[in-house]
């Protein structure tokens, strides 16, 4: 059997190194996925890079020199064919304003959701949740229930890759 592959939105990124999985006292988080990209197991794209180097800061240094390679690119023809047929959807759905509309369209969610399309297999991460009344936001769950894609947030993805993060302490479990 195939080992899962995950492709990581972008506040999988930002969430983790703000919040719960701060560089500072929690590397094993990064080593993680450092070691699962080398595997191919964990990936993300282009646009989702973009976004983490805006930050210049910690992360978007740790994105070009620790986990540059884990980036795949956009720039291909069933990926941009795809990511139009998402933007077809997300137009035609009348719950979104328009704003929400083009706030999607800006970002890198399409581009992401548009990739795990073309190169079947992938698991999307996020920590966006699925919400059917939603206005003001196009949540990529909700793309992903239209498109059949399969979606889970970070902790699911990191008991699936079975990691554990160790206490340096004493190097027992937490």
């Amino acid at each position: 059997m195939d080992e899962a592959k995950y492709l990581l939105d972008t506040n999988v990124f930002i969430n983790a190194a703000r919040q719960y999985y701060a560089f500072d006292f929690a590397p094993g988080f990064w080593d993680a996925l450092i070691q699962h990209s080398r595997r191919g197991c964990i990936q993300s794209i282009d646009r989702v890079k973009v976004e983490l180097e805006r930050g210049n800061d910690f992360l978007s240094e740790w994105v070009k020199e620790q986990f540059d390679k884990a980036f795949r690119s956009t720039d291909d023809e069933d990926v941009i064919s795809r990511y139009g047929d998402i933007m077809n959807w997300v137009y035609e759905q009348e719950q979104y304003l328009d704003a929400a509309k083009a706030d999607f369209a800006n970002g890198a969610d399409g581009w992401l959701l548009a990739y795990a399309l073309v190169y079947d297999g992938y698991i999307v991460v996020t920590h966006e949740v699925f919400n059917s009344d939603i206005k003001i936001k196009v949540p990529i769950p909700n793309v992903c229930k239209h498109f059949d894609m399969h979606h889970i947030d970070t902790y699911a993805m990191l008991r699936e890759l079975k990691v554990k993060l160790l206490c340096s302490n004493d190097q027992r479990p937490i």
